[in-house]
This record gives structure tokens, C-alpha cells and sequence, in this order.
């Protein structure tokens, strides 16, 4: 059985293989694909609309633990292609 994790988008359940890891890193949040990066991770769905609802609900902050602002440009280039 696949291990399940929750989206902190859209706060919905779906399998670990289908949502994309983000670790937040000297004040960025970037796209961990591999799943290695050191760090508290959160899981988001790769679509742009998760990562909106991710930044106007700031979820970024509370999920990995950080205080203070965070740069989420790289991911958003990352899913803009």
C-alpha cells in the first residue's frame, strides 16, 4: 500500500507518488523531487492552483515550521514549465 499524504493546497488526500515534496531553504521553498533534501518537507499537488491556495491560506510557513516570509518563485517557475 502506497503511503498517503495531504496537499497543503487544497487540503486533500492523495498518494505520496502523485504530490511533489517542498522543503524551505535560506527562505525559499523549493521543489523537492527526489524526496532526500534535508529539512521539514510538505506535500503540494503540481499544479499552480494548489500553490495559490497554498500562498493566499500561508501555509507554507505553518507546514514547514518557519517564521517570516518565504520565496515561492522558484517553485511557481518550476510549475509554470
Amino acid at each position: 500500500m502506497e503511503p498517503v499524504r495531504t496537499c497543503i493546497g487544497c487540503r486533500s488526500r492523495a498518494p505520496r507518488s502523485s504530490l511533489l515534496r517542498v522543503v524551505a531553504q535560506q527562505s525559499r521553498v523549493l521543489a523537492d523531487t527526489s524526496a532526500v533534501l534535508p529539512g521539514r518537507g510538505a506535500w503540494l499537488h503540481p499544479t499552480l492552483e494548489c500553490l495559490r491556495l497554498a500562498q493566499r491560506r500561508r501555509a507554507f510557513g505553518r507546514a514547514l515550521r518557519v517564521t517570516g516570509e518565504l520565496d515561492t518563485s522558484d517553485l511557481e517557475n518550476r510549475l509554470n514549465g
